[in-house]
């Protein structure tokens, strides 16, 4: 384990947008690899990816997070594992937002290879700050309600 820990967004349902749209629209491969950057590089540096290769703050709060490579440069004997896949190529944004002691919020994701747009990039991040929003005052309420006798 890093020395962040890395925690799915929740909403009101219950529903994890970012691990859904992990399970339901990446590629084995994709997941493959962006699960091995989260572990690898995320976990391990949390917001200070920001001003890397990896990473950059966005303001208020929230950075992104960039995969972007094969899978082969990610992951030890891929080409062997996963013959026709260790070529794909990746290129994957993940909102986040740091907190606590040493905890990242995943708020949302996608695929800059099939959304390339700045403007699909801003709906993502317009998305994330919601989401952010959100979470920031679903823990008010829940500070308030242990408060009370």
């Amino acid at each position: 384990m890093g020395q962040y820990q890395l925690q799915f967004y929740k909403d009101e349902h219950g529903d994890e947008p970012v691990r859904r749209w992990l399970k339901e629209e990446l590629s084995r491969t994709q997941r493959l690899v962006v699960g091995t950057a989260m572990r690898e590089v995320l976990e391990e540096n949390g917001i200070n990816v920001c001003g890397t290769e990896f990473g950059g703050q966005l303001g208020n709060g929230l950075f992104e997070f960039r995969v972007r490579g094969t899978l082969d440069e990610f992951v030890e004997d891929a080409a062997a594992a996963h013959a026709g896949a260790a070529k794909e190529k990746i290129l994957i944004r993940v909102f986040c937002h740091a907190y606590g002691d040493k905890m990242v919020l995943l708020l949302a994701g996608y695929d800059k290879l099939v959304q390339p747009s700045k403007s699909h990039q801003n709906e993502q991040i317009k998305l994330a700050r919601k989401r952010l929003a959100a979470w920031k005052v679903l823990g008010a309420k829940t500070r308030s309600r242990r408060r009370t006798p």
